[in-house]
């Protein structure tokens, strides 16, 4: 395939070792090729012009364009196959210009392009004692993680980053930049973050507000280790249970829960693990003075003032730190402003296992899980691929809570943007890598996860809800919309401003898109 007359970013063609290495992304493990994630060209646009032109030859050639940041898509959304071409934005806007803070009021506020990973983000706030509530993969880059949501650990005290946007700046699909805010163009707003991500426009920059250290004196949080067992694990799933079922629980505390399979680099994790693990455990280290790291279940424990009278409850602190075995920091629960805990819950590591994966994320809005029996039913499922020694599948499990009245979560529903499901209660993400061998151990492991948490007779969950950002599944969006979206008003309405947006079908590269509308 030909490259783009004009273009002055890099462009990259099928059959060279650097196109090879440009198209990988997080999906090409499991879906490379299966779902032919080999796009006809790869262009790495270093201007808005560039963008313009792209999308041009696209029209021109009735082929359509993906658009990729950090290429985190577990489902492989961000990619396409040929002659459809690729925009891969990860390094096209990372000048001085691409990421500004500037305070009005009493307030701040932050401008930046999506080519910034989480990791980078999250650092440029810190020094500016700035935060966010963003996700906790390093390598995660802003223009998919905002349009799927934003999701992680301050779900419950401060929401989604999507919850901060107040306008996005695009390129549409005849090449025009517009800036889309809730006044200019609600529907379009409301339709990019959470409706069709990456299928309604390249999305190129974004102004958030963003939140002070300052005005949240006294945070504390707790990042703690525990060497796996299951009644541990049985301990700390009753206390997010718990903490879920309560729905005046209050808005101050946010709770994540994971369980990590041995041989993950846990170094990536905490940089002063090593040290302190050589001394307390040297029965870890091999002849060659390497360490084999066991299974292992981290806590993210967080506590936030809104109010001058806010008093944290330490003994919910003490709950959960009981037996464990290393605590992050000098003591065992750090005050520290939020923009500082914030870094402390990123996963530093690029991915969790090098090997492919059958993934799943759940959602529910259950308040009955401890009266049904679900921290029992998910322990022992997590033993039975976790436990086995020399299985070839690693599990990594991530639960939180995210739900309750006073969770901002829920309460920012209906306020103008199309995320899902925000009735949510529990998160539960679990995901199973495997080598080629093991595939139908991984798989049968899911089936069985499937068939008895999700469903009318669900332990977890009597309906299936997933979110765009840890899809799974079926290919195609348009089978399975429902487990997307809550009803077919809201599809429907997605369908239609696909149909606007997307006339000409550039922005639809592969299946995982909201089908536009006849």
């Amino acid at each position: 395939m030909a490259t783009i007359e004009g273009i002055t970013g890099a462009q990259f063609v099928p059959g060279t070792k650097d196109y090879d290495d440009v198209k990988y992304q997080y999906a090409t493990s499991t879906y490379g090729k299966e779902r032919d994630l080999n796009p006809g060209l790869i262009v790495q646009p270093k201007t808005k012009q560039d963008i313009v032109l792209a999308l041009k030859y696209a029209k021109e050639r009735k082929i359509a364009v993906a658009i990729k940041t950090g290429g985190h898509q577990y489902s492989g959304a961000s990619s396409t196959s040929a002659p459809n071409i690729q925009l891969d934005l990860e390094n096209s806007f990372r000048g001085a210009d691409d990421r500004v803070i500037f305070q009005k009021d009493g307030k701040a506020y932050a401008r930046t392009s999506v080519s910034w990973s989480l990791g980078e983000f999250n650092a440029w706030l810190t020094e500016n004692k700035l935060f966010v509530p963003h996700g906790q993969c390093t390598e995660v880059h802003l223009g998919g993680h905002v349009q799927t949501g934003g999701y992680g650990q301050l779900a419950r005290s401060f929401g989604l980053l999507g919850d901060h946007v107040l306008s996005l700046e695009i390129v549409d699909t005849d090449g025009n930049f517009k800036e889309v805010t809730k006044a200019t163009d609600p529907d379009l707003f409301w339709a990019f973050l959470g409706g069709s991500p990456g299928n309604l426009g390249v999305l190129t920059h974004l102004t958030l507000q963003v939140h002070r250290d300052q005005d949240y004196n006294g945070s504390r949080g707790m990042k703690a280790l525990y060497f796996y067992d299951t009644e541990t694990l049985k301990r700390l799933m009753d206390i997010l249970v718990e903490m879920s079922d309560n729905d005046n629980f209050p808005r101050n505390y946010d709770l994540c829960v994971s369980v990590l399979s041995s041989a993950f680099p846990l170094l990536d994790l905490w940089p002063g693990l090593d040290e302190w693990m050589s001394r307390a455990h040297p029965e870890l280290y091999g002849k060659n003075g390497l360490i084999a790291w066991p299974r292992t279940i981290i806590v993210y424990a967080q506590w936030v003032p809104f109010e001058s009278g806010d008093v944290c409850d330490m003994s919910w602190f003490d709950r959960i730190k009981e037996g464990s075995d290393w605590i992050l920091g000098d003591s065992d629960v750090e005050e520290k402003p939020m923009s500082q805990l914030t870094g402390d819950w990123i996963f530093r590591n690029v991915r969790e296992f090098e090997h492919p994966y059958v993934k799943r994320t759940y959602t529910t809005n259950s308040r009955t899980l401890a009266k049904d029996g679900w921290a029992d039913w998910v322990v022992d499922r997590i033993d039975a691929i976790v436990r086995p020694e020399h299985n070839r599948c690693w599990l990594s499990a991530q639960l939180q809570c995210f739900g309750g009245k006073n969770s901002m979560f829920t309460r920012n529903a209906g306020n103008g943007t199309a995320y899902s499901w925000r009735d949510t209660s529990i998160g539960c993400t679990m995901d199973c890598f495997h080598t080629e061998e093991t595939k139908d151990r991984a798989e049968d492991w899911q089936k069985v996860n499937d068939q008895e948490a999700i469903g009318p007779k669900g332990i977890f969950s009597k309906e299936d809800r997933r979110v765009l950002w840890g899809s799974y599944g079926d290919w195609n969006l348009d089978n399975v919309w429902n487990c997307y979206y809550e009803d077919r008003e809201k599809y429907d309405k997605l369908r239609e401003i696909r149909k606007k947006a997307d006339p000409y079908g550039i922005f639809t590269p592969n299946p995982f898109c909201v089908k536009r509308a006849e």
